[in-house]
């Protein structure tokens, strides 16, 4: 029984790793493309997210675990990334997402919400002055 490997594009994900940054942008969906090919997308911010997750990744291979922790949301997914856990801040904490290769081409905010789904219980006693009249069950 042979297992199904991932591929991205036709490639496998160790020749996605070995390629350069600028061999994967084609592969890419347009809009992360022309984002990382423009010269303003490259703030100090992101410099320093793309030196942090080569250190991470290079930890990685020595058999260390480095959680990345960045404010970047912004930030593409490249196949650098795969395997490495990278902390996403959401405006109140740091969600750490284990990067598979499913996620590729996709956003660092994607993975971390910035909201949560709001659920409203049944009135209780003391929630308001109406819900001392509900009946209990």
């Amino acid at each position: 029984m042979s297992t199904k490997r991932y591929r991205f594009q036709g490639h496998t994900i160790d020749e996605l790793k070995a390629m350069a940054l600028d061999e994967v942008l084609p592969l890419l969906p347009s809009k992360r493309r022309r984002s990382l090919s423009r010269s303003e997308f490259w703030t100090p911010r992101r410099k320093k997210l793309l030196e942090d997750i080569r250190e991470a990744a290079e930890a990685l291979q020595r058999g260390e675990k480095k959680i990345v922790r960045t404010h970047v949301r912004d930030f593409p997914i490249i196949p650098e990334m795969i395997g490495l856990t990278i902390a996403v801040y959401n405006g109140k904490e740091f969600i750490e997402v284990l990067v598979q290769p499913e996620m590729i081409g996709m956003v660092l905010g994607d993975l971390s919400p910035t909201t949560k789904v709001v659920r409203h219980g049944a009135p209780g006693i003391g929630a308001t002055k109406s819900s001392l009249y509900v009946p209990l069950k």
